[in-house]
């Protein structure tokens, strides 16, 4: 059937927040943890997982991190979706005419988002969610 599990939705939030706040350096993946709640070691798995896909590029060291291999308006969410998780829905596609569609449509959502698409709503959201008094 189509499972996506929590790395997914943790790596895309640790995504965003590396485009939300990275330059030309790397940024130590603490950092990222950090500010988005994520098991650091859960976070590295992933990291190395992405950047064996030359998502994301890694330097060593005392001023070490990750960086965009390539633009994260080039990376779509199915891409970091599928490097993680594997093809979405092969085995469901093949049952029913209808689980064919749900998975297309899903896979087209996902494949039409980027990773700056996504870090671009998440500050919008948060701009929009501010209440002064």
């Amino acid at each position: 059937m189509l499972a996506i599990s929590s790395k997914s939705p943790y790596a895309l939030r640790a995504l965003a927040e590396l485009a939300r706040i990275g330059g030309p350096g790397p940024v130590p993946i603490g950092e990222l943890a950090r500010r988005r709640d994520v098991p650091v070691q859960f976070l590295e798995g992933m990291f190395a997982t992405l950047r064996r896909a030359g998502m994301l590029q890694s330097q060593r060291g005392v001023k070490g991190g990750y960086s965009f291999a390539r633009p994260p308006e080039e990376i779509t969410v199915l891409e970091v979706v599928e490097t993680l998780e594997g093809t979405l829905g092969t085995d469901s596609v093949a049952d029913d005419p209808i689980w064919t569609e749900a998975v297309n449509a899903l896979r087209e959502k996902l494949r039409g988002t980027t990773v700056a698409q996504v870090a671009e709503r998440e500050a919008r959201e948060a701009g929009a969610t501010m209440y002064y008094i």
